[in-house]
């Protein structure tokens, strides 16, 4: 146990407050041991990573929070790649830097991506053009119905566009209440230094090459973390654009139907039908592999929209703020709410709310949140 710490000193939108009580857990078997006996008890918990993806209240939060300080990065070369396992609180953007320090190609245009490696499968991180869907293999769990501690394969983490069975959504219980310990993932050595073919247009624009075109690792995580930069997403102290949540909204997957009520400049992309196979692969090796089958769907095509698109054209200007709060929209980027250094919950809540607001009027969309609330409703 130890004296508990505000929330606004740990988490990247600088709000909170402190629990009534907080531990720290340095390595899996300390993280297991600690939630085994919390969860003896009918008191609250919540375990907290790098805390890049969390809003809550300024009051004190009842129960017990447990930081994730555990580290730890364990290499296997497979026939199929290299696979790592890496402990639930190693920072993520350290686990690329690893990655492609040591010619390790599939995760370098997630670069720059705060917050900790357990957090990762949660969320299904994703960006330019890259997906941890993609790379994983499994996580560790600890169950929270059973006690027990499980490898489970990414099939059945229910993953989709920043999802999973481990999220909770808007403040609600998550499909399967488990806490990550550890995360394997599997990566390519890449040839010639080469990283993945470039997925993203805005990537390969920055990089001044064509879609498909393969370009040095280090060259494409410097790239990334350019581009991410240029909209307040890497976090830097003297930046007041960087004391967000990162995108506070997800990115709306609506029915083609309803994308088509829209104006003919909203952006828009089809949403492939996915599904990944029955596949495991062993830490100390693996005898095969097996491709994913092609998928048909008889289901209505779904289509993904910006919601970034949607913020601005319900009049909502970067830098916006509601009369008296210190909460602002990005003045670098509409999906990011950040703390301009003396915010309230409240004032990034009541922000929320009115983004919601607005674009529902706008558009009749609903905006989901993206960050985990604690003590907080929108």
């Amino acid at each position: 146990m130890v004296e508990p710490t505000p929330l606004s000193q740990l988490t990247t939108l600088g709000v909170g407050g402190a629990p009534e009580r907080m531990l720290v857990a340095h390595s899996a078997d300390e993280l297991v041991e600690q939630l085994t006996d919390l969860w003896q008890t009918d008191e609250p918990w919540l375990v907290l990573g790098g805390g890049s993806n969390t809003l809550a209240t300024d009051d004190e939060i009842s129960g017990t929070i447990v930081l994730v300080r555990s580290t730890g990065i364990e290499r296997v070369d497979t026939e199929q790649g290299v696979v790592l396992r890496v402990q639930a609180g190693e920072t993520w953007d350290a686990l690329v830097d690893y990655a492609v320090q040591n010619g390790l190609a599939g995760i370098e245009a997630l670069s720059g991506i705060p917050g900790s490696v357990g957090a990762a499968p949660i969320q299904n991180i994703g960006a330019y053009g890259q997906e941890l869907s993609s790379v994983l293999v499994g996580v560790e769990l600890l169950d929270f119905e059973t006690g027990e501690r499980e490898h489970v394969r990414a099939s059945e983490l229910g993953l989709g566009y920043r999802t999973s069975v481990l999220k909770r959504h808007g403040g609600q219980p998550a499909a399967r209440e488990a806490v990550v310990l550890s995360v394997d993932i599997i990566l390519s050595e890449a040839e010639g230094g080469l990283g993945q073919p470039v997925a993203y247009a805005q990537l390969a624009r920055a990089l001044d090459v064509e879609l498909g075109d393969r370009v040095p690792l280090e060259r494409v995580r410097s790239a990334v973390l350019d581009l991410r930069r240029s909209k307040g997403m890497v976090l830097d102290a003297d930046d007041r654009d960087t004391a967000s949540a990162g995108s506070f909204f997800t990115n709306p997957i609506v029915s083609e139907h309803i994308a088509r009520g829209l104006p003919a400049d909203a952006p828009r992309w089809e949403v492939a039908a996915e599904e990944r196979p029955e596949t495991v692969i062993p830490l100390d090796g693996s005898e095969g592999f097996v491709e994913p089958p092609p998928i048909t769907s008889s289901e209505p095509s779904l289509v993904k929209l910006s919601a970034a698109w949607l913020i601005e054209h319900a009049s909502i200007p970067r830098g916006f703020q509601l009369p008296g709060s210190q909460a602002s929209i990005s003045s670098k980027h509409t999906l990011a709410l950040t703390n301009r250094g003396r915010a309230s919950a409240e004032d990034v809540a009541a922000l929320a709310r009115f983004v919601q607001a607005r674009v529902h009027a706008e558009f009749g969309i609903l905006l989901q949140p993206e960050p985990v609330l604690v003590g907080v409703e929108l």
